[in-house]
């Protein structure tokens, strides 16, 4: 997909398994910004394993201008009890430099587009409550932003000494 802007042209693709090592490096600027610089625990094999081959896990597609990668979107299937099935867009990610050209809109473009086509009820994500900019641009989408669901997770550290405890 080719998205020209007034300054420049974006090629967004489907991510390359050669591709993952700039899409860690895109994971790790993320979470530089959402102030956890030290949470990013994947590796490139670890992607490279779980993206690509027979049961790959996630699709990913890159934005390029001028032949590199300034940007990634990461999602996958999940199914919805309520609704079937459903993509999860894990991550967008547009290096700090070349935000508000675009960039992002044509990721966010390909895997709405995406997960058309693959006939899902639904497409969720989650997003920061103080990236303003974030949120106003979903909801003039129109996505809705759920202010009433909690996001809840369970570490690693928490799950083992949970299993431990049901012995």
């Amino acid at each position: 997909m080719l998205a020209k802007t007034k300054t420049m042209e974006i090629t967004v693709r489907n991510a390359r398994k050669d591709d993952m090592e700039a899409v860690l490096e895109l994971i790790k600027e993320l979470a530089v910004f959402e102030k956890e610089p030290d949470a990013v625990e994947v590796t490139v094999a670890e992607l490279q394993n779980a993206g690509f081959g027979s049961n790959s896990q996630f699709m990913c597609f890159v934005a390029e201008v001028k032949s590199e990668i300034v940007g990634m979107s990461l999602a996958y299937f999940r199914f919805s009890t309520w609704k079937g099935r459903t993509v999860h867009l894990e991550d967008l990610i547009v290096t700090e430099n070349m935000r508000g050209n675009g960039v992002g809109r044509a990721l966010y473009n390909r895997v709405l587009e995406y997960s058309y086509k693959q006939g899902v009820k639904r497409v969720q994500w989650m997003v920061l409550d103080w990236n303003k900019d974030a949120v106003d641009f979903y909801e003039k989408s129109g996505a809705e932003v759920l202010k009433d669901w909690w996001l809840v997770e369970m570490k690693e550290e928490s799950l083992k000494k949970f299993i431990e405890e049901q012995s």
